[in-house]
């Protein structure tokens, strides 16, 4: 059993960031798919998705080229769970976004596994 201790607030960033790696190196689907719990959502815009609809949406539009993480802040749920807030924004050539996003984590099997993602227009 790994306990929640003063790392977790780094560890969450940590995959939070491998997301978003993902993202720019036009994996996001993949990552998602192994990552999300079997019965994880993502909210975002207009919709909400399973692992299977994450992983078309992803195949659907060409992957951010860059993004940045501000604000960051880290909710501990017990001892196994967390909630990653914070305002990011993404570009795509002239393309860009700003985002509130929100990422619950779980540690199962081992590893960090997205339970729910949410993200609002900022």
């Amino acid at each position: 059993m790994t306990e929640i201790t003063d790392d977790l607030p780094a560890r969450l960033l940590h995959e939070e960031h491998a997301g978003w790696r993902a993202i720019v190196e036009g994996r996001g689907g993949e990552h998602y798919q192994r990552s999300m719990t079997r019965d994880a959502l993502m909210v975002v815009d207009g919709a909400m998705l399973g692992r299977d609809e994450v992983m078309a949406a992803f195949r659907s539009v060409p992957p951010w080229e860059s993004y940045e993480l501000h604000e960051p802040a880290v909710i501990r749920l017990g001892d196994r769970a967390g909630i990653v807030v914070y305002r990011a924004v993404a570009r795509r050539g002239d393309d860009s976004v700003n985002l509130r996003m929100s990422t619950t984590y779980l540690y199962d099997d081992g590893a960090w596994h997205v339970a729910a993602h949410q993200q609002t227009p900022a």
